[in-house]
């Protein structure tokens, strides 16, 4: 099979869906890889690397789309990537359409077979493809939140860690799933008092134990998000519905109760946000401000740390490459499952069923704005 990377071209994103690595086991089992040249400049791997791994250089985008059966790509494509997409391809990255109508409508029109990465299941249920990035992201909304809670960054002045005689800051975590227990782990590695809130008892029992009784856990309620939030300096949401947009958990009623400083993380943004007041952001303009309360809303967290997070993805992405380039489309997704879970758009029409009921959401909620 002919398998296509061409280089990422929305804002900040420098990651890249194959490693030379990957590329040297695809090729030693009979396929063709074409990269884009400079695709992986970024993370500092060169045309040079992929070459010595058996890779062909395309010089752009067009180039690479034309000679793919196969398209792997990091983030949904843009518009003009769209254009570029054939009825007889395949498109493998992540899309999150629930929240994202134009794209879908993009790829429906391409007649592709478009996988998302984020649908992709396991035997056990969990999401493969989606756990590394939000491992990545997680970890990173501490970070992120610790900086924006600075007094120049727009936040209260409010250091996590606390010092001797000053007590340390107050960390909520809408979700203990992948990227929410990951937040957890990072805000107790800084010290701060932290606070994990999630539906399922057998999770926070799970969590609880895990993190040595040192989480306060919660069941959510409405009730107990808005005392939760009012108190907190970071608010971390990390909630996900797979496939689905993300429900609204703090609305703009209990945003006003906030201190001034205070800040949202929105990991859930790629699925809509999980705060009634996010938009997405980028990582030129990854902040704003609502009701005195900072917005950290970066649809592609992971790629400010593009070379661990291109590392990350493609260890998990790459066994599923080669059930594709190997076995043809038909027969991987009759092979496998969790692969299948992962078709979101075919022959001109949305087939993943949570991904067709949130983004008839989006559609209503944007109709009625």
């Amino acid at each position: 099979m002919r398998i296509g990377v061409p280089k990422e071209i929305k804002v900040r994103e420098s990651r890249v869906a194959l490693v030379p690595a990957a590329v040297r086991e695809l090729v030693a089992e009979g396929h063709e890889v074409w990269m884009q040249s400079g695709a992986a400049a970024g993370v500092g791997l060169s045309d040079a690397a992929y070459v010595a791994a058996g890779a062909r250089i395309a010089p752009d985008a067009a180039a690479v789309f034309r000679a793919a059966d196969l398209v792997l790509k990091v983030k949904e494509p843009q518009p003009q990537e769209c254009r570029l997409l054939r009825r007889d391809q395949v498109l493998f990255t992540f899309l999150h359409l629930a929240a994202d109508p134009a794209q879908a409508d993009a790829l429906m029109a391409s007649g592709a077979t478009a996988i998302a990465y984020e649908t992709v299941t396991a035997a056990d249920g969990s999401l493969p493809l989606l756990t590394p990035m939000s491992e990545v992201a997680g970890r990173m909304s501490i970070q992120v939140g610790a900086h924006c809670l600075e007094q120049h960054a727009g936040g209260s002045g409010v250091l996590l860690a606390g010092v001797p005689g000053v007590e340390p800051g107050r960390v909520v975590i809408l979700g203990g799933g992948v990227a929410g227990s990951n937040a957890a782990q990072m805000a107790l590695g800084l010290g701060a008092d932290v606070t994990l809130v999630d539906l399922s008892l057998s999770r926070l029992r799970e969590l609880s134990v895990r993190f040595g009784g040192r989480v306060k856990t919660v069941h959510s309620t409405r009730d107990a998000i808005a005392g939760l939030v009012r108190d907190a300096d970071l608010v971390v949401g990390a909630v996900l519905v797979p496939g689905d947009a993300a429900p609204k958990l703090v609305t703009r009623e209990m945003l006003r109760g906030m201190k001034p400083g205070s800040v949202l993380v929105d990991i859930a943004i790629d699925q809509g946000g999980c705060f009634e007041t996010s938009r997405p952001t980028s990582h030129e303009e990854p902040t704003f401000v609502v009701d005195g309360v900072v917005h950290y809303c970066v649809t592609n967290m992971p790629g400010a740390v593009a070379r661990t997070s291109t590392f990350a993805l493609c260890n998990a992405t790459l066994p599923y490459v080669r059930t594709l380039a190997s076995r043809g489309l038909e027969a991987a997704l009759a092979h496998d499952a969790g692969l299948a879970a992962g078709v979101n758009v075919r022959d001109g029409a949305i087939v993943h069923e949570a991904v067709a009921a949130g983004l008839a959401r989006t559609r209503r909620l944007r109709l009625a704005a």
